[in-house]
């Protein structure tokens, strides 16, 4: 169950994570940790599905979303929540589109279909406060063995 902000319950707020780089590695900290513990490794390329979902998310935040204003982990036994905080109310577009790739090659308008390929029930819930929520869940699986 989600909380009214659209972030699953029991999420882990990232210490002051200002940039992409910084979101990707608290994401790679808290599933390693969780994942540790179950005595258990994410495969690589299901990491690197997490990595570039994070990187667009928070990339998204600052270069559209009026700056970042929060980050969330919540790791699950199948996989790992984000949610990811900016100042804007404006939702994208794209946020629930089919995840085509844009016709020809301008440069940017890959994120979201990316994002939309790589993870599961995209959420964006407008805050309170103002500015708005983005939650997906990345799905993960161990590595065989």
């Amino acid at each position: 169950m989600r909380a009214a902000d659209g972030t699953p319950p029991e999420s882990r707020a990232a210490p002051r994570v200002e940039t992409a780089a910084e979101a990707r590695a608290y994401a790679r900290s808290v599933v390693r940790e969780q994942w540790g513990r179950q005595s258990r490794t994410v495969r690589e390329e299901d990491d690197i599905d997490l990595q570039l979902v994070v990187s667009e998310l928070v990339t998204n935040a600052i270069r559209h979303g009026d700056g970042l204003a929060g980050f969330d982990v919540s790791p699950t036994a199948e996989g790992v929540w984000l949610a990811v905080h900016d100042h804007s109310a404006t939702v994208p577009d794209v946020a629930y589109g089919t995840g085509a790739l844009p016709d020809g090659h301008h440069g940017n308008g890959y994120g979201w279909p990316l994002i939309i390929r790589l993870a599961r029930e995209i959420g964006v819930h407008r805050r309170p406060e103002g500015g708005k929520t983005i939650s997906v869940f990345v799905p993960l699986r161990a590595m065989p063995g």
